[in-house]
């Protein structure tokens, strides 16, 4: 096999892993998406994907880490949510990837929620840290995922001009 072609396997692989990152905790999503265009753009000696386009790239990669910890904070600390709140979300939404659709979605309420109620909360209280938790998580999935499909824009209006 052609080692560029294995490379850009290589970089593909990397670039939809980074997606699914997007929306699983577990993965970190838009580096990996970098990671996978920079290979690409190295492989190419940088002559269709230039540094310029890089360097954009990896500025939108961090502009996503800021806000994915911003959303989530910002959802958290709105509601009065702690640490144990946030750690139990992101716990909810990985237990909650191995059933799907629906798991996505109700695992970061439940770990919030349930985080909450160990630590003697109301349920009242506990759903609401839930829910707020619950909306930062998805504000900051929804703008990785705007971020994920506007570098891969770039990446091919890149390749394309």
């Amino acid at each position: 096999m052609d080692m560029h072609l294995l490379w850009y396997v290589i970089a593909g692989a990397l670039i939809l892993l980074g997606l699914a990152g997007t929306i699983l905790p577990a993965l970190p999503g838009l580096p990996l998406v970098f990671a996978g265009m920079l290979l690409a753009a190295w492989v190419d000696g940088f002559r269709l994907i230039s540094a310029w386009t890089v360097g954009l790239l990896a500025v939108l990669t961090l502009v996503s880490i800021s806000v994915d910890i911003a959303a989530t904070a910002l959802g958290a600390k709105r509601v009065g949510a702690g640490k144990g709140a946030m750690f139990g979300a992101a716990l909810g939404t990985l237990v909650g990837a191995f059933f799907s659709i629906p798991g996505l979605i109700l695992g970061p309420f439940l770990g919030a929620m349930i985080a909450e109620l160990l630590r003697g909360r109301e349920l009242a209280h506990a759903s609401r840290i839930g829910f707020g938790t619950w909306i930062g998580l998805a504000i900051g999935t929804a703008l990785k995922l705007a971020l994920a499909f506007a570098m891969l824009g770039i990446f091919v209006l890149a390749l394309l001009f």
